[in-house]
C-alpha cells in the first residue's frame, strides 16, 4: 500500500531530561520501477503520489521523450505486495514507435537514490543532455519583488512539509508581461528534490504546456547541476533555490540560458547567470 505519510511513536527528549511519548507522522519514501517498452530502465525512492507526473517528467529530463504525444501509456497494474494487492510500485511505459532507442541511450544503472537522482547515470559523460526547449533570450522577464515573494508563496503550498518536515518542494511560476506578479502554476513535493521537480514538470509536460517559457522554477532547496539540467529540458527561464548553488549548476545556467538564482530569502537574492532576466539589472555576459 502505497501512502504519502506514515504515522509512528517518538520518544522526544529535552535538556532537562525529561522524555515525553508522542505520535508523529513521517514522509512515506517507496521503491518506483520504471519499466520502458518491457524493459526495466530504473528504480528510484519517491513519497508516492503524483508518479504518473513523475514518471513523464523523470522521462523528459532524461530526453527520453519531448512531449505528450511520445506516450502511449503508463500503467501501474503490475506492482504487486506478495500479498496479490496491488502496490502501485512499478509503472510500465509504452512508448510511440521510434521516440526510443536503447542501444542509441547507452547503458544506465537501475537504481536512484531520492537524495541523489545522478547517481543512476552510468557515466559522466551520460549526464548532460541536450534540451528540445531552449530557453527564450535573456531578455528583461521578473522583478526583484516578484522573485523575492516566490518562496513565501512556495512555503504557503507545502502541505506535507507542513505534516512531517521532511520533504522538498518545487513550483512553476508563470511570469506576467509587467514582470511585476508571478502566479502558481503547481506545486509538488517529494522527499528526494529531484523527484519534486520531475512531478512539476511532468505536470506541464502532461498538460502540453511546453517549453515553459516566461516561468521560474522555485525549490525549497539548493540549485543543483541537476536541477538547472531539469529546467533546462523544459525550456523553464529562471531557477530560483532558497540556499546555494553548486558551481557546476552555475555554469550549467550560463551555457544553457537559464537564470540562476540563489539565497532567495527575506529580503535579497543573488543571481549567479544571465542577470539580465531581473529588471534592474545589466547583463554582463554571464
Amino acid at each position: 500500500m502505497v501512502r504519502k505519510t506514515v504515522r509512528t511513536r517518538v520518544r522526544r527528549f529535552d535538556a532537562t531530561g525529561e522524555v515525553t511519548a508522542r505520535a508523529d507522522k513521517l514522509a512515506g519514501e517507496e521503491p518506483l520501477e520504471v519499466q520502458l517498452d518491457g524493459d526495466q530502465f530504473t528504480v528510484t525512492m519517491r513519497t508516492p503520489g503524483n508518479d504518473v507526473e513523475l514518471v513523464a517528467g523523470f522521462l523528459l529530463s532524461e530526453a527520453v521523450i519531448t512531449s505528450k504525444a511520445d506516450i502511449v501509456t503508463i500503467d501501474f497494474a503490475s506492482g504487486l505486495d506478495p500479498d496479490g494487492s496491488r502496490n502501485y510500485n512499478v509503472a510500465r511505459v509504452e512508448l510511440v514507435p521510434g521516440v526510443w532507442n536503447r542501444e542509441q541511450y547507452g547503458a544506465r544503472q537501475v537504481y536512484t537514490s531520492s537524495a541523489c537522482g545522478i547517481c543512476g547515470t552510468a557515466s559522466i559523460e551520460s549526464v548532460r543532455k541536450e534540451t528540445r526547449h531552449p530557453v527564450g533570450p535573456p531578455e528583461p522577464l521578473i522583478s526583484p519583488r516578484a522573485v523575492l515573494g516566490l518562496p513565501d508563496a512556495l512555503r504557503e503550498q507545502q502541505q506535507l512539509f507542513t505534516a512531517t518536515g521532511g520533504v522538498h518542494a518545487a513550483a512553476v511560476f508563470a511570469v506576467a508581461d509587467d514582470g511585476a506578479e508571478a502566479e502558481l502554476l503547481a506545486v509538488r513535493e517529494d522527499v528526494g528534490r529531484h523527484n519534486a521537480v520531475d512531478k512539476v514538470l511532468g505536470w506541464a509536460l502532461l498538460e502540453d504546456r511546453l517549453p515553459l517559457r516566461r516561468t521560474v522554477l522555485q525549490v525549497s532547496g539548493r540549485a543543483s547541476f541537476e536541477l538547472v539540467q531539469k529546467a533546462a529540458m523544459a525550456g523553464i527561464t529562471v531557477l530560483s533555490a532558497v540556499s546555494a548553488p553548486s558551481g557546476l549548476a552555475v555554469d550549467l545556467g550560463r551555457d544553457t540560458g537559464v537564470t540562476v538564482i540563489g539565497f532567495n530569502r527575506g529580503t535579497t537574492f543573488n543571481a549567479y547567470s544571465h542577470p539580465s532576466r531581473i529588471f534592474g539589472a545589466a547583463d554582463d555576459g554571464q
